[in-house]
């Protein structure tokens, strides 16, 4: 089938010709379109990160709203909630959000809404508050330990956040995140965090793609090159021939937005968050029926 997509490398098609012929026999022909507007994301940190990420420094947690104002539900959007993103700052040194501090409040919460969570990295104790508490678990898996050290500050390895998963998976539908081009829009480590998947059978998985972000320390980096993270996806597709794929809700826009979803598409993805109309296009002509979605990626997966 000839792609919509253009200006790619007859080797790089290849690849994802092959993607997308074991996504063609494996999934429906369908593509989900995820427009989140109803799940609302609450910061239990409020605008605070106490780690101040390279990539990120606290930057989105001002775009949440608090756990006071969520309970509060004073605003129309809110009270028309039908799912909540829980996540916050990380405790320096551990990597946790610290949602342990407040689960009499999230009980309630989520007697109003279902609850996607970010808890970063977690042990069995943890993990198990979790079991009748989380819809789904949000988890960025990092397969570098200089990322780990030099972007996320944290004195940590690739084996802890395996750990983390191993623990999650036993008790929470945990989804994993694999963030590319992390380290100052460089690829480190992905290819590895797509191989610790590989054995261990994920529910789902989630791609999204550094945002060089103003009033950060890598606010001057460039973000991975579109071509490169196709690569990446096509050879998820190999790696994980059943399991749902998508492309999450951070990625650059523009014009790198309207270059890189039609390749994800391609790449066989099963759901874009807020897809560029190029991905439309390319699902179209692909015989794709796209399933429209209103809450966080993967609360519809």
């Amino acid at each position: 089938m000839e792609a919509t997509a253009t200006n790619v490398s007859a080797e790089l098609a290849a690849e994802l010709d092959r993607a997308w012929t074991l996504r063609a026999a494996v999934f429906p022909a369908t593509i989900g379109i995820a427009r989140p507007s109803h799940t609302v994301a609450v910061s239990l940190t409020g605008p605070t990160c106490a780690m101040d990420c390279a990539h990120c420094g606290g930057h989105y947690l001002h775009q949440m709203i608090t756990l006071d104002e969520a309970m509060a539900a004073a605003t129309p959007r809110v009270r028309e909630a039908r799912s909540f993103l829980i996540s916050g700052g990380c405790q320096p040194g551990l990597g946790t959000v610290p949602f342990m501090d407040h689960l009499p409040e999230l009980r309630e919460l989520r007697r109003r809404g279902r609850l996607n969570f970010h808890v970063g990295l977690v042990g069995e104790h943890e993990a198990v508050a979790l079991r009748d508490l989380a819809d789904s678990v949000s988890f960025d898996l990092v397969g570098d330990d200089a990322t780990i050290n030099e972007v996320l500050g944290l004195n940590r390895r690739v084996e802890d956040y395996v750990t983390t998963l191993d623990v999650l998976q036993r008790h929470t539908a945990v989804i994993p995140h694999v963030l590319v081009g992390m380290h100052g829009g460089r690829l480190r480590g992905e290819r590895r965090a797509l191989e610790l998947l590989a054995g261990r059978n994920p529910r789902a998985l989630v791609f999204i793609v550094f945002v060089p972000t103003p009033g950060t320390r890598l606010a001057a980096a460039s973000p991975p090159e579109a071509l490169e993270v196709a690569r990446l996806m096509a050879g998820a597709r190999a790696l994980l021939p059943r399991t749902p794929i998508g492309l999450g809700c951070m990625r650059p826009g523009g014009a790198y937005r309207s270059r890189l979803d039609p390749l994800a598409v391609w790449a066989g993805v099963q759901w874009i968050v807020q897809p560029a109309p190029a991905a439309l296009a390319e699902a179209a002509a692909r015989g794709l029926t796209p399933e429209y979605g209103e809450e966080c990626c993967v609360l519809c997966v």
